[in-house]
This record gives C-alpha cells, sequence and structure tokens, in this order.
C-alpha cells in the first residue's frame, strides 16, 4: 500500500514543474498565446491548491482509500487527455483536471499513513513521504528535461504528460487489492462537510494563489494586489467563522485541537519557509542556467540530481542518527541550507559555470533542506490523533503547497526584478542576478534555523 501511495505522490509532485522545461515547445506546437502557456503552467498548480483542504475532509468523509482511487483514476485520464490535447483551451481544462486529481489524491497518502501505521513504522512511512515529495519537484526539471530532448516518436512535448498513463494504469490495478476502498464508519461518516468553511478557504486559497502563479508573467498588475488583500480578509473571517463553529458543537473544517497541537505552529512556519526556498531555489536556478548560461533544458535538469540525490538519502537516514541530535535536527538543517545557497550563489558570481564548489553547494542544500522538512513534519504528524489525521494531512499538505508557490512568486520576481536593474550597470546580468536572490533565500533559510526560539511553544 506504501508504494501505492508514495507513486502517485511522485507523479503529483512531479508535475507541479515537469511542464516547465516543455513550455515553450508546448507554444510552438499549439501556436498558444503567452497566456495560454502560463495557464498549463499554471492551471494544475491553481487547482491542486485550491482543493487540498476540500480532498482531505472528503477522504474522512467518503474513505481515504476510495477518494484516493478516485483522484488517482481522474489525475491518469486527464493526464492521457493532456498528452492528445489538439488546442492550448483544451490542454489548459484538462490541467485543471489533473490539478483536480491531484488534490484528491494527495491529502490520503498522509492520511493513510497516520491510520495505518505506528511508532517506528509511522515515523519511516513519513520519512518516505518527506523525500519523495520533495525530489519529486527537482525530479520535474530532469525528467521534463530528458522527455522533450529526446521527442520520442516525434511526439515532442506530449510524453511529458503521457508518461503518467502507464504508471497510473498501474496504480489504479494495484490499488484495488491493496487499497482500503470501504466507506468509513462510525464519527467520520456522520461528520457533517462544513460546506461555509469549504467556500471561504477556497476562496482565499484561490484569491492568493492565483496571483502568485500569474502575477509576475503580468507585471503585477493592480488586480493582484488587491486579490492578494482580499485573500487576507478572507482568512480572518474563515478563522472567525471556524472559532465560532467550534464554539457551538459543530464540526469546523480543520478541528481546534490540530492548530493547538503542541509544535503544530512550528511546524507550520518551518514547512513554509522550507518549501519556498526549495521551490525558490531550483526556480532561480533554472532561469539562471538556462536564460543566463544558455544550457539545454537537459543539462540543467541534470543539474538538479546532486540536490534531489542528497535530500532522498538524508530523509530516508536521518531518523537512525544518535537521539541527542534530533532535536538540532531542523535548526541545523536550515543553517546549512542557508550556507550552501550562498555558496551556490558565490559559485555563479563570476559569470562562469561555477566549477566543483558548486556541487559541494547543491549536496549541501539537499541535505539541508531535508533536514529541515523531515524531521519537522514527522514530529508534527507522529502524535496527531487518528481522527484528526484528515485535518491535519490537509493543513500540512496545504502549507507545502502554498509555500512553493510562495518561493516561486518571491524569488521568481527577486532574479527577474534584479535582472532588469543591472542589465545596464554590469557585465555578468544573470550571476549577479542569481547571487541577490541566493543571499535572499540564504537569509529566509537563517529565519527557518532561529524559528524554534521564537515559536516554541506553538
Amino acid at each position: 500500500m506504501l508504494g501505492v501511495l508514495l507513486t502517485a505522490l511522485f507523479m503529483a509532485a512531479l508535475d507541479v514543474f515537469i511542464v516547465n522545461v516543455a513550455a515553450p515547445t508546448v507554444g510552438s506546437d499549439l501556436h498558444a498565446s503567452g497566456a495560454d502557456v502560463q495557464l498549463v503552467i499554471a492551471g494544475y498548480t491553481i487547482t491542486y491548491s485550491v482543493l487540498l483542504i476540500t480532498g482531505a475532509r472528503l477522504g474522512d468523509r467518503l474513505g481515504h482509500g476510495r477518494v484516493h482511487f478516485a483522484g488517482l483514476a481522474l489525475f491518469t485520464a486527464a493526464s492521457l487527455a493532456c498528452g492528445l490535447a489538439q488546442g492550448p483551451t483544451q490542454l489548459i481544462v484538462f490541467r485543471l483536471a489533473q490539478g483536480a486529481g491531484s488534490a484528491l489524491m494527495i491529502p490520503q497518502v498522509l492520511s493513510l499513513i497516520q491510520r495505518t501505521f505506528t511508532g517506528e513504522a509511522r515515523a519511516r512511512a513519513l520519512s518516505a513521504y518527506s523525500a519523495v515529495l520533495a525530489v519529486g519537484a527537482a525530479a520535474g526539471q530532469v525528467v521534463g528535461g530528458v522527455l522533450v530532448s529526446a521527442d520520442l516518436f516525434g511526439t515532442g512535448w506530449r510524453p511529458v504528460f503521457l508518461v503518467n498513463v502507464p504508471v497510473g494504469a498501474v496504480l489504479l490495478v494495484l490499488g484495488r487489492r491493496v487499497l482500503p476502498l470501504g466507506r468509513p464508519g462510525g464519527r467520520e461518516r456522520t461528520r457533517p462537510l462544513d460546506l461555509p468553511g469549504l467556500v471561504l478557504l477556497g476562496a482565499a486559497v484561490s484569491l492568493l494563489t492565483v496571483p502568485l502563479v500569474l502575477g509576475q508573467e503580468e507585471d503585477w498588475p493592480l488586480w493582484s494586489w488587491l486579490s492578494l488583500a482580499a485573500a487576507g480578509v478572507l482568512f480572518a473571517l474563515f478563522r472567525g467563522y471556524e472559532s465560532r463553529l467550534a464554539r457551538r458543537g459543530g464540526a469546523p473544517l480543520i478541528t481546534p485541537r490540530v492548530l493547538r497541537h503542541p509544535g503544530i505552529g512550528r511546524a507550520v512556519f518551518r514547512i513554509l519557509a522550507a518549501m519556498s526556498v526549495n521551490a525558490g531555489f531550483l526556480f532561480a536556478l533554472t532561469l539562471h542556467v538556462q536564460g543566463g548560461l544558455g544550457h539545454s533544458a537537459l543539462r540543467a535538469g541534470l543539474g538538479f540530481v546532486p540536490t534531489a540525490a542528497v535530500f532522498g538519502a538524508v530523509s530516508l537516514t536521518w531518523r537512525k542518527w544518535p537521539a541527542a541530535w534530533q532535536r538540532a535536527l531542523a535548526p541545523a538543517g536550515f543553517a546549512l541550507t542557508a550556507v550552501s545557497v550562498a555558496v551556490v550563489g558565490l559559485a555563479f558570481h563570476g559569470g562562469g559555470d561555477g566549477g566543483a564548489v558548486l556541487y559541494a553547494g547543491y549536496a549541501g542544500t539537499g541535505a539541508g533542506l531535508a533536514l529541515a522538512f523531515s524531521p519537522t513534519l514527522t514530529g508534527a504528524l507522529a502524535t496527531v490523533r487518528a481522527e484528526d489525521a484528515a485535518d491535519a494531512s490537509g493543513l500540512l499538505a496545504t502549507v507545502a503547497q502554498l509555500g512553493q508557490l510562495i518561493g516561486v512568486a518571491a524569488f521568481g520576481t527577486l532574479f527577474l526584478n534584479r535582472l532588469e536593474s543591472f542589465g545596464a550597470l554590469r557585465s555578468y546580468t544573470s550571476a549577479e542576478a542569481f547571487s541577490v536572490c541566493a543571499w535572499a533565500l540564504a537569509g529566509t533559510a537563517a529565519v527557518g534555523a532561529v524559528s524554534g526560539l521564537v515559536l516554541r511553544r506553538r
């Protein structure tokens, strides 16, 4: 069962980034406008982010195995439709459906781990979850570059989507055997869906997500700032409504005791920071390596292998390290990330390819982010009660996804703005812009390192 769940998680994480390197080919082949290509990339992320909490609650009500299976079927069918799309409008619609399938699948992974495993087995499963989630993000760039460069049978960009179809079909066959496909009983089955809460949260996340994924390309117009402000208002309304509902004895979308769970506030902040740095680093690095240095999509993608490999290895082994180290792993991971990202920035500073020190920076970034993310996630979920698994899973999965969006938006904007401002003044414009971005990433990681001192009691 864990193999089926984690393979589905890997596909969903992969698809957030795999289309990035295929975007130019998609645009030319389908005669798509810049806005169309932008929505092909962003559409998946928008529906994925907006519907994550909804997917978690549906799993709680209808059965986690059943909802995961339904999401996997939708994701696989939508991937096939994307690969066969004949125009940009079709591709955008199918990408939205793909994101909805992921939103149904992914919250159930954490919920089923919480409900199926206990003790050390749960900790191992959560470590594997952490490794797959972040490695999938880095691997998306690699796999996308390989598939587009290979141009299998003259199909161009289409294998980027079609690669999911045989994998999804195998998972559907296996899933019928190993996933719990019955309906839940007891409290979960009778717990109300909290439709007003879903509407408020969905609207708030939509208003936050859309400008984050579209704002940079549109040069941050007025509507994007109004949308972000409105998102803040709706989040406040959502929090007030959920608090009143809980006081009246209702069933809020996120159970208050999950938010009061020891360390959950610190975990939310650290996951947000780690995923922001992870996504921002990968995005800014891609812009510099492909745009500034002129590397091919394949070469740029292969450059992420050390980061992904070390991230996965550390995520799967940190639990075996001495017990005395465990409490310090997350702060140490953020500190290592700060140093390693700065090393990468310095390696590229002169405008060259970076040299051997670059790969030490890549590996250190992978190790640091693994230590920042995996122990944090495991610690936050290891003691959550089984009946609260869906709420906690939906919350942390949404935080991780929003962290990636914020990282791409914030650090991508910084890189591109610096690139423009340095254009008339510096010789290695892309290198200088990435250097500034690397220092900002290092500063964010440093904030994560000291977050435990500020949020210790939350």
